[in-house]
């Protein structure tokens, strides 16, 4: 039996790939003539996103403006955890979709036993919580950090914001003068630094580095 969080990473692959491809023809981005190329390149583009891998083989600085929003929310899905992806994971989105629903249901039957389950299987509350903390911390480094880049005055807010995106959740390209046919040149030394941090929180996990800086886990 599959398991939920590969059903889940497959159904978010499948679902990007088609929604960006119909931006990209409806909205008249590629010819009718090449929408075989437009569903080559958002494929290619949602994949490489998810995966962060950050391979580019079309400049989607150029797509939709819905089209670069997808790929940027991917950029925070990330890959399946256990891998070497970056990003939040899918099964965190899992849970924190779960506990949305949850607490609507909760709301309309206030009464209601609802153990939260993901997968068949029951989510322990201190899992949700550690959860539900690790993104409130993703979101919170994510605004701070991006307010930091944007301090540098000829950067664009599309370049500041998904600079961080891109360097948080370990991709690659941004968007706009980080884009995918651009590079981090234009960054002074202080976003430099403020985006290596970034980088270095992605990779190792949040909590992970966090600690190593908590005076706490030194005087242990």
């Amino acid at each position: 039996m599959l398991d939920s969080e590969l059903i889940a990473y497959l159904g978010i692959l499948l679902g990007a790939v088609l929604f960006v491809w119909g931006l990209l023809v409806f909205e008249g981005v590629y010819e009718p003539s090449s929408w075989s190329t437009a569903l080559r390149d958002s494929a290619f583009s949602v994949v490489s996103v998810t995966t962060t891998t950050g391979f580019v083989t079309a400049d989607f600085d150029k797509w939709d403006t819905a089209a670069k929003l997808s790929l940027v929310l991917l950029m925070f899905v990330g890959g399946c955890a256990g891998s070497t992806a970056g990003g939040i994971k899918v099964i965190r989105v899992l849970v924190i979709f779960r506990t949305i629903l949850q607490d609507i249901f909760r709301m309309v039957h206030p009464r209601a036993v609802t153990p939260l389950v993901v997968g068949g299987r029951m989510v322990p509350e201190g899992i949700r919580l550690a959860v539900l903390g690790l993104f409130a911390a993703w979101i919170a480094i994510f605004g701070g950090a991006s307010l930091l880049v944007a301090l540098q005055d000829n950067l664009t807010l599309t370049s500041s914001a998904t600079a961080v995106a891109a360097t948080l959740n370990v991709i690659g390209p941004g968007l706009g003068q980080v884009g995918a046919t651009e590079s981090f040149e234009i960054i002074d030394p202080f976003g430099r630094v403020v985006l290596t941090v970034c980088m270095l929180l992605g990779r190792l996990e949040l909590f992970t580095a966090l600690a190593l800086l908590s005076p706490a886990f030194w005087r242990r």
